[in-house]
């Protein structure tokens, strides 16, 4: 026998509806506040010196020198050490936002605007990612977030590629300090990289679209907010965290040999862009730290067709943002993820070597 779902009293859903619009308006402020801070305000200070300078600071793979320091824990400590100074601001605003996303934001609204397997949603999340800015590392505990809310795994995807690859204020340094032309690659290859490689995902997870049948009452809106918080927050810290330290650490301690001495000989051809397009994909950076690292490699003789892949790869995912995401994609799905990337690179290079 089939039972008839309860309905919630009119005044009852008019309240839930009311604490969702106060919730999500809160989670607006502290979106706006927390991105301004970390990223709007420095990145339109940053702007004008890369505009005036053409440069936006050194390279974090080698800093003054031309190569990376030999393999050590040395090594490992001083980039770990650098990278996180860049970053831990971000990081903090990530795991906010990511804990807010599973409280403040209401599970039918982000299956309505993200959770569907077409087109549509996919674009949508890509195109929200590009305000905030993030690294792929910062922006993988709000990832977390939409999937915990039945955002589609395309959606969450072109979101997680969209913050790093399309991000407006890296474009503009890289305009400045590289060229526009490189600005134009990453935007056209970057745009078809974040969307595609997000609607390939919804295809090969093989995931069916689930009927938005979340009554606004029946989501939990009441209770000890901070204590619901707290729930979703250490969890999320628990399970990224760790691991993300350990491996940005051992990264750094061998990247003289993910990034060896550049010989003009060999840096221009088809191996050299496969090879620099698979580390670009491993390798973590800060937000922007592709341009000075590309503009270093190009001065020591790094052909264009490498340093495009780069330019693509190396914001795009690391080994620690896929582990990062690991508890809501399946194996396959970041396999296909990694590689697609990688391949992006390697096309966006041919592309670049033969235009260029």
């Amino acid at each position: 026998m089939i039972q008839n779902r309860p309905v919630p009293e009119p005044q009852s859903r008019t309240f839930t509806t009311q604490r969702h619009v106060l919730y999500v308006f809160v989670f607006a402020i502290i979106f706006i506040v927390g991105v301004w801070y970390v990223k709007w305000n420095p990145y339109y200070h940053k702007a004008f010196l890369a505009a005036s300078k053409h440069s936006i600071g050194t390279s974090i793979i080698a800093g003054q020198s031309t190569l990376p320091p030999a393999p050590s824990w040395a090594a490992a400590w001083g980039y770990a050490v650098a990278y996180f100074k860049a970053v831990w601001q971000a990081v903090i605003l990530g795991l906010v936002l990511g804990s807010l996303v599973q409280v403040l934001l209401p599970q039918n609204w982000i299956h309505k605007a993200f959770g569907q397997v077409g087109l549509k949603s996919t674009v949508l999340a890509g195109v929200a990612g590009m305000p905030s800015m993030m690294c792929t590392c910062c922006a993988a505990p709000v990832v977390v977030g939409l999937r915990q809310r039945k955002s589609s795994v395309g959606a969450a995807v072109a979101y997680w590629l969209g913050n790093p690859v399309l991000n407006p204020a890296t474009i503009i340094f890289m305009g400045f300090v590289l060229s526009w032309k490189f600005a134009v690659i990453r935007i056209v290859a970057g745009s078809i990289m974040v969307f595609g490689i997000g609607y390939v995902t919804n295809k090969i997870s093989q995931e069916e679209t689930l009927p938005v049948d979340i009554l606004p009452g029946e989501e939990i809106v009441g209770g000890n907010l901070l204590k619901r918080w707290w729930q979703v927050l250490w969890p999320l810290v628990r399970d990224t965290i760790p691991a993300y330290l350990v491996v940005v650490f051992l990264l750094g301690g061998v990247r003289a040999w993910l990034f060896p001495a550049i010989n003009p000989a060999w840096a221009n051809n088809l191996w050299a862009l496969v090879g620099f397009a698979l580390v670009g994909t491993l390798f973590i950076i800060p937000t922007a730290a592709e341009i000075p690292i590309v503009q270093s490699l190009f001065s020591l003789g790094l052909g264009i067709g490498p340093g495009v892949a780069l330019l693509l790869t190396l914001p795009a995912v690391s080994l620690p943002s896929l582990i990062m995401v690991k508890r809501v994609f399946s194996t396959r799905v970041l396999v296909t993820v990694a590689v697609s990337v990688a391949l992006a690179g390697v096309m966006a290079g041919a592309l670049a070597t033969f235009l260029f």
